[in-house]
């Protein structure tokens, strides 16, 4: 039995195994959109519902984020269509709230749905700096970090053995957190830095595309760096993190800019010609 299903778990990674569209990182992914979005959805619906009371409407520092966040997400939807996405394209309900809380913190769940605390806005400084968070944030929701994350939760718990996530019972609750929580594995903890990275660059192109200034990203992470020494938090070494150091994302987003503005650039002239058709 063991050997059976060892065996079926080996099959159905070569068969659920897809490739990440501009990076070209092969991912695992058990779990459909079909299957997520109305998870997302209902968990998106309700967290605002917790927090009406805290979400800032009418002051210019949302109307720029609901700006940034539709250019951005626009960007993202052109290339879509451009490279056969029509019907995911289609999935992604966009929606972008600004919560007052003084967290640092930004994020977006599958299917398009953003919330940015106020206490990050600082860190973003300006119209670029919202562009390079909303970037990111928006890369994972299109890369589908969420549902790999719940398929190789799956994979540790169960062997292998496909998840059906229909509804929102406890167990699909457990994956459900466990996918959008803090792992307590080396293994993955270093698998989230893999979406980290690999955010930073999708985010970085989706920026660019979008009309922003992408060396704007490398300052947010100088900003980042520069708030975490004066507020004397003590980040824990790399290899213990879910997310890659400051200074290595610096590093990284400098040396990958002139490749994103590559991208950005044919990725746009692709979007164009396909609407002269």
């Amino acid at each position: 039995m063991n050997r059976f299903i060892i065996m079926f778990g080996i099959a159905l990674l070569f068969v659920q195994c897809s490739t990440v569209p501009i990076t070209g990182r092969k991912r695992i992914n058990f779990v459909s959109d079909a299957q997520v979005l109305p998870m997302s959805f209902q968990q998106y619906s309700g967290f605002l519902k917790e927090n009406n009371s805290k979400i800032v409407k009418n002051t210019s520092q949302a109307r720029e984020l609901q700006t940034i966040g539709k250019n951005v997400a626009a960007a993202v939807d052109r290339f879509m269509r451009a490279n056969g996405m029509t019907s995911e394209a289609n999935s992604y309900k966009w929606e972008f709230n600004l919560i007052n809380d003084e967290t640092i913190n930004a994020w977006c769940m599958p299917g398009g749905k953003v919330v940015f605390y106020t206490g990050i806005m600082p860190i973003c400084a300006n119209t670029d700096g919202i562009a390079a968070v909303m970037g990111h944030e928006v890369a994972h929701a299109f890369a589908k970090h969420g549902q790999e994350r719940m398929s190789s939760s799956q994979i540790q718990q169960l062997g292998g053995v496909a998840l059906a996530v229909g509804t929102m019972n406890n167990k699909n609750a457990q994956l459900w957190n466990m996918a959008y929580g803090v792992g307590s594995q080396l293994g993955m903890l270093k698998f989230s830095r893999t979406h980290e990275t690999e955010a930073d660059h999708l985010g970085l192109v989706f920026m660019i595309m979008a009309g922003y200034r992408g060396e704007e990203a490398v300052n947010v992470w100088v900003r980042m760096s520069e708030n975490a020494k004066k507020s004397g938090r003590q980040a824990p070494p790399e290899f213990l993190s879910t997310h890659p150091s400051n200074q290595s994302r610096i590093v990284e987003l400098r040396k990958y800019l002139p490749i994103a503005k590559r991208y950005a650039n044919q990725y746009n002239q692709q979007a164009a010609a396909m609407l002269k058709k």
